[in-house]
């Protein structure tokens, strides 16, 4: 039995075996909070600002030394460095010396739990994650501050390397091909941390609680970026039961990869669209590589969180039409910022909403700030013209905002006719399906859109009534209960009667105990993370529809969510055994709710 496992969030699949090596331990840091005479408020201002210079300066040269494995990460380096000149960070830690007359240590954490604050309260998870980014940025500042020393080099041999986070910027100062696996203590499921590993194709799991404390340098670990686990010392047979595991794991993406740009078609010749939902352009590289078809969701969100001013119209059409053509003649689905207000806009005042889950964001922020609603809109009809361009309208409640949202967009398209700008006046426009009321009412809103995208996620837990962030009642975020099941089947036939497509774009789609069940309902696509799909595609090449019908039909009559879990479970599994072993599902956790 291992000394000691320890658990986190698997971002880059696969195992290592090999000796541990610490790059940082921020455990090691010391912040001095302390306050300061006032005639030493100067310097100690100054002092802060010289600690900006280095890190920006720092940033600058690796942005210039990025090697070729990571050229496609430059951009996030490009956003590392506009953090290290955003006010939020840098003034109102220098606001703090002058008002509170304290260390700048002190001061520069202040500012950084106080963004982290505004940001735990957004409901979106790719969008909270990216406080991530704010913290790899105060960080530097503070080592650059504190004098902490910088990573020394790979000792002989490869390592599995622990650090309390890592960015492209660290990677490019160390040599990659000393580096088999990496755990890190920050970082969540769609941090850069994860796109760093994922297009190194090594093992890696962020997010590690007592990481620091637990492991030392020489330790011999065990990385299962399967399911997330570290295995601290562990024993003769877990070694050996792990080593068997990583060659069957190698041999299997070998496989799922060769295999990756064959369609998604069943036995019976049932032809599913697998696209990727993405953020980041960089990522393009990952979607082609692992099979995409195109993405089917592309947040938005990113340009402009990280900049200190509101990006304009030129910096979102460059984006979107590099996407457009880099993808062409594969379709990518553009969705409308999904934000609260109070998050993005430094002239509006906060909003201060008690609950901004179920606030002012996705359609009700644009709607309300139509300002920035037609500058987005303006910059993906002009991208249009270079590509397969769709635009998608998030947060739909109800046909009253679709129709305003609609009317925002005829008057952009009225405006860009006026002044000879080219666009597709036939581009589609679809709306995420993922509030009750949407469901309800999902055969009058396809009468009005050309697609939908159902958006899992947030259904499953705007439907139960959870938060699946609370480790209180994140069991029972249940994709299989059967209210949601039926939502997603009435809402799928709602727009096949109608003549339109119906895709899913929650994570539902890329679990493999619930993909034939969405098949069973005969959707027309799925969009998933990049990495999911070759095996995803795999499974779906290997069933037949009328598996999924009976399926379906067998789920459909069950009334609770342990009996529906258990029946999938079974049935599933025992048609892929090997193939299910690699996965993380869902559904796996027990159903303690129900007897």
């Amino acid at each position: 039995m291992a000394r000691k496992i320890l658990r986190g969030i698997p971002v880059s699949a696969g195992i290592s075996i090999g000796k541990a090596y610490f790059v940082n331990r921020q455990k090691e840091r010391r912040i001095p909070r302390e306050t300061i005479p006032h005639h030493l408020v100067a310097i100690e201002t100054q002092r802060l600002r010289n600690a900006v210079e280095e890190v920006r300066q720092g940033f600058m040269d690796a942005r210039a030394r990025v090697p070729e494995e990571l050229k496609e990460h430059g951009a996030i380096i490009d956003s590392h460095l506009m953090i290290c000149q955003d006010p939020k960070l840098v003034e109102s830690a220098a606001k703090n010396i002058e008002e509170r007359a304290i260390t700048a240590e002190w001061a520069l954490e202040r500012s950084i739990n106080a963004i982290g604050k505004a940001f735990s309260a957004i409901d979106d998870p790719y969008i909270r994650e990216r406080m991530q980014d704010v913290r790899v940025v105060g960080d530097k500042i503070m080592q650059a501050l504190i004098g902490t020393p910088k990573p020394v080099d790979l000792p002989a041999g490869r390592r599995v390397l622990m650090a309390h986070d890592l960015t492209p910027a660290d990677a490019i100062e160390l040599e990659l091909s000393k580096i088999m696996s990496f755990a890190t203590a920050e970082g969540g499921k769609t941090s850069h941390t994860g796109i760093l590993a994922r297009s190194l194709q090594i093992p890696a799991i962020v997010g590690v609680e007592d990481l620091e404390d637990s492991i030392r340098d020489g330790d011999l670990v065990i990385i299962d970026a399967l399911k997330g686990l570290i295995f601290i010392d562990p024993s003769e047979d877990e070694l050996a039961h792990y080593g068997d595991r990583k060659y069957q794991f190698e041999d299997y993406q070998k496989a799922i990869v060769k295999q990756c740009h064959l369609p998604a078609e069943t036995v019976d010749g049932y032809r599913l669209e697998v696209c990727a939902n993405i953020e980041l352009a960089e990522e393009l590289v990952q979607v082609k590589d692992n099979g995409g078809e195109g993405v089917g969701l592309y947040r938005t969100e990113y340009a402009f969180f990280n900049k200190s001013n509101m990006p304009d119209e030129e910096k979102l059409y460059e984006e979107y039409a590099t996407l457009a053509e880099q993808l062409a003649p594969q379709k990518v689905i553009l969705r409308t910022l999904d934000v609260g207000a109070d998050k993005l806009l430094d002239e509006q005042a906060m909003l201060d909403e008690a609950n901004p889950a179920l606030g002012l964001r996705g359609i009700r922020f644009c709607l309300r700030y139509q300002n920035v609603f037609r500058m987005q809109l303006r910059a993906m009809l002009r991208a249009s013209v270079h590509g397969n361009v769709a635009i998608m309208f998030p947060m739909i409640s109800g046909l009253k905002e679709l129709r305003q949202a609609r009317f925002v967009l005829n008057s952009v398209k009225s405006e860009l006719d006026a002044e000879g700008v080219a666009y597709n006046p036939d581009i589609p426009v679809g709306i995420m399906i993922e509030l009750p009321s949407a469901v309800m009412i999902a055969d009058t809103l396809a009468r009005e859109v050309d697609f939908f995208s159902i958006g899992t996620n947030d259904l499953i837990q705007y439907s139960l009534g959870i938060d699946r962030t609370n480790k209180h009642v994140s069991y029972l975020y249940q994709p299989l209960h059967p209210a949601i099941v039926r939502s997603i089947k009435f809402v799928i036939d709602a727009a096949h009667k109608e003549g339109i497509e119906a895709s899913v774009c929650g994570e539902v789609a890329s679990d493999p105990y619930c993909v034939p069940i969405l098949m069973g309902m005969r959707v027309d696509g799925i969009s998933i993370a990049p990495q999911a799909i070759p095996g995803i595609k795999r499974v779906i090449r290997q069933i037949d529809m009328e598996e999924c019908i009976e399926l379906l039909g067998d789920v459909l009559t069950h009334a609770t969510v342990s009996r529906i879990n258990t029946k999938v479970r079974k049935r599933i599994f025992k048609r892929f055994p090997e193939e299910l072993s690699f996965f993380a599902s869902l559904i796996e956790q027990d159903d303690i709710t129900e007897p």
